[in-house]
Formats: C-alpha cells, sequence, structure tokens
C-alpha cells in the first residue's frame, strides 16, 4: 500500500527561482537530450528542478522510460512527486548528468556546493560518461573564488584539525556555515559539517590536497573535469 505523501505533493522549490524564463528554456533543451532506457544523473539547484517538470512532461505524453539518480534528498522528494523513477549508483551508472554551479573559470574548473550536496554531485559527475553544467551569465568568473567561498564538507569530529590543515594551506577565512531553520551549523546530505572556505589563490592541485586533510570527504573545487556548460541566456 502506498502513503498518501500529502507533503511530498504539495512541495515547491525552497527559494526564489531567478532568471526563471531563461533557466526554462535550458530545461527543455536538456529534457529533451534523453532517451528511452537511459539512466540520468540529476545534481542539485533550480535549473535541475525545473528540468526534471520538462522530464515528467516527457515520461506523460511521450511514454520516455527512464531512471534518476538524484544527488539530493530535495531532488529525490520532487522525482516522488512528479512520478519519475529512481535508481541509484549501486545498480546503475549514469549515461549523462546535469547539473548547476556557483563559479565557472575560463577553463571550465568549477566551484559547486552552494546547496550543500556536492560530494554526491562529484561522484555523479564522475559516474557520467557525460555531464551537463547549467549556469547563468553571472557565474562566469576570471578567477575562481571572485565571488563565492570554497565549500569543504568535514567529518564532523575533524572540526579543529580541519581547520588547522586549510589554515596551513593558506585559507584566509573559514566559517562553519550556520543552518537555516535550526539552531546551529548546518549538516549535509551525509551528516557532515561545510566549512566556507577562501584562499587568496586557487591553482590546479588545490583539489587534490583538500582531499588529502584527514576528515575532508569532499570540497566544492571540480578542476579539470569533462563538461560541457550551457548557458540560460
Amino acid at each position: 500500500m502506498d502513503w498518501e505523501n500529502y507533503l511530498i505533493k504539495q512541495l515547491q522549490w525552497s527559494d526564489t527561482i531567478i532568471n526563471r524564463e531563461a533557466k526554462e528554456h535550458v530545461a527543455r533543451e536538456i529534457a529533451a537530450i534523453a532517451k528511452n532506457g537511459e539512466t540520468i544523473g540529476a545534481g542539485s539547484g533550480s535549473t535541475v528542478y525545473l528540468t526534471l517538470f520538462e522530464l515528467a512532461r516527457r515520461i506523460r505524453e511521450e511514454h520516455l522510460h527512464i531512471e534518476v539518480i538524484p544527488a539530493s534528498k530535495e531532488i529525490s522528494m520532487t522525482c516522488i512527486q512528479l512520478g519519475i523513477p529512481q535508481t541509484t549508483l549501486w545498480n546503475k551508472r549514469p549515461d549523462w548528468t546535469f547539473d548547476g554551479a556557483d563559479e565557472v573559470d575560463p577553463q571550465q574548473n568549477l566551484i559547486k556546493g552552494r546547496g550543500g550536496a556536492m560530494f554526491k554531485e562529484k561522484l555523479l559527475i564522475r559516474s557520467s560518461r557525460k555531464t551537463f553544467i547549467i549556469i547563468d551569465p553571472g557565474k562566469r568568473v576570471d578567477r575562481l573564488g571572485s565571488k563565492f567561498p570554497v565549500p569543504v564538507e568535514i567529518f564532523p569530529d575533524s572540526l579543529a584539525y580541519a581547520e588547522s590543515e586549510l589554515q596551513r594551506l593558506g585559507a584566509s577565512e573559514i566559517i562553519l556555515r550556520p543552518a537555516h531553520g535550526k539552531d546551529g551549523p548546518i549538516f549535509t546530505e551525509n551528516g557532515n559539517f561545510i566549512l566556507d572556505t577562501r584562499f587568496s589563490s586557487i591553482d590546479d592541485s588545490l583539489e587534490e590536497r583538500l582531499k588529502k586533510i584527514t576528515g575532508v570527504i569532499e570540497s566544492g573545487l571540480f578542476i579539470g573535469y569533462d563538461i560541457e556548460v550551457i548557458v540560460a541566456k
């Protein structure tokens, strides 16, 4: 017997969707790529959310058969709301993944993680044969870190050690990301903390050096990944 799921049926995006018309146009373009039998990785963010509605429309109207691997619980609940079948990385590899980004430099390196799901997002991208990154024009930067800090997901017990090691790597500011709607810090999808960390410069080795810190689960740096950037104009 199925649950009624009233709360999920009434689910809406948690924030105002900026540049919605342009994002809806790109969402239609991305959804049009989907082919029968494909497994698709879905990151997080408002454009991913809007793309799910277009995929759901194709499932209803065209009897499209796909499965989605979501990067966050919010995206997973939206799939349930829209009737989009889901699967996991345990039994399927994504044919392709679509996601957003917070910053994109001229070499197509990324900062991601304002939504706190960068670990699963990175795992989806690494597992996929092709990845589309959908951004607003304002996400283009000349230098990574110009607008946003680098999110670093850490195991909670490693807080003090990770702070000292990040300082050793040259971090100029480290903030334990606070939650909204609850007291204390935010917890990621994996039950970890996020340290929003600023660096005066970000070189090609920083992503790897961050991962070498004991207690760091993942960072929001995506350097040298095989992606295609699509700009919503």
